[in-house]
């Protein structure tokens, strides 16, 4: 019969050695590390050796007046401007994508096929060009208000503002409309998904508790879809500084890549400005990406765990006294 004593020691024979561990080698990372600095050296050695960069005529280019005001009226501005419009139309036109009524569902949806399946190029080419041909202006006031005054015995025709679209369609209000109207079909889809995301229990138990559905949206749903609307927003927005060049169709005058060209073209500095345009694009899209990175921390609090608060948490455990809290 065997002891207590046998079967620990038996146990123990059982048992493996001390097991050598050695971590897996990864050499093509190495490879892939060398590949890249090789690259990178070559490419800083192209923009240092080249004199065509030119570098120093591309830094007069980017700080003269024209240019400066083109990148603050036409390019901040326009993308200001078709973002708050397509960002509030794309919300208008999620809530009518996902009401209950059936009209609303099948406008919203033609207004989202319609702008999405227009290059925004052709678009701006349209209100600038293509709608001053077929209309002088607008009238905005009672329909058939001149067959209205006719028949009444008066001299009016109902007409109470006029709008000249032979002067509007030139303009950076055009240009900010059209792009605005286009980025609302993109941002509607955004906003359908991030509304979608919310979880059908929290709409109810809001309105369990008797607020309506304009509140619900806007105090529980949204703040929530959010987290799910905020990156691809940011990418819109960073995609839509770059969209402001394509207001050269209309064309407007004070916008950032047109006043490079400009220059470019007179002092036949051609490849100094394309490096100054792209200096810009690429300063203030740099500081759009550290803003959506903030936005996305801010919102996306309470939805896992990130690093820092990760180590704050471990350190908090270790911390503690043996044998008090947590598991």
């Amino acid at each position: 019969m065997s002891t207590k004593t046998d079967v620990v020691r038996a146990a123990g024979q059982d048992r493996p050695g001390v097991i050598h561990a050695r971590p897996v080698s990864h050499p093509w990372r190495w490879v892939a590390l060398a590949v890249i600095a090789v690259l990178v050296a070559m490419m800083i050695s192209s923009f240092v050796t080249n004199e065509r960069w030119n570098f120093p005529v591309a830094l007069q280019i980017m700080i003269q007046q024209p240019v400066l005001d083109g990148l603050v009226k036409g390019t901040i501005v326009g993308t200001i401007g078709a973002m708050v419009i397509g960002v509030v139309g794309g919300i208008l036109l999620a809530v009518m994508r996902l009401s209950s009524n059936p009209v609303l569902r099948r406008v919203a949806s033609v207004y989202t096929w319609f702008f999405r399946g227009i290059p925004r190029i052709v678009l701006l080419g349209m209100i600038g060009i293509g709608i001053p041909f077929l209309y002088d202006g607008l009238d905005f006031g009672v329909p058939f208000g001149q067959q209205f005054g006719h028949a009444l015995g008066l001299s009016t025709d109902f007409t109470f503002f006029h709008l000249s679209l032979t002067q509007f369609s030139s303009t950076l209000l055009a240009g900010i409309l059209g792009l605005g109207l286009s980025e609302a079909a993109y941002m509607a889809e955004i906003a359908r998904a991030g509304i979608i995301s919310v979880d059908k229990g929290q709409a109810e138990a809001a309105q369990a508790l008797g607020m309506g559905n304009g509140k619900t949206m806007r105090r529980i749903v949204l703040p929530q879809a959010m987290r799910v609307i905020v990156p691809p927003t940011g990418n819109e927005t960073i995609a839509m500084v770059k969209d402001t060049s394509l207001l050269i169709a209309i064309p407007v005058i004070t916008e950032l890549y047109y006043q490079v060209r400009i220059i470019g073209t007179r002092t036949l500095e051609i490849m100094a400005s394309y490096v100054a345009v792209v200096a810009w694009y690429l300063i203030v899209c740099s500081v759009l990406m550290v803003g959506q990175f903030y936005l996305e921390r801010y919102f996306g609090r309470g939805f896992g765990e990130t690093k820092r608060a990760a180590k704050k948490a471990q350190q908090e455990r270790a911390a503690r006294p043996a044998g008090m809290g947590g598991a």
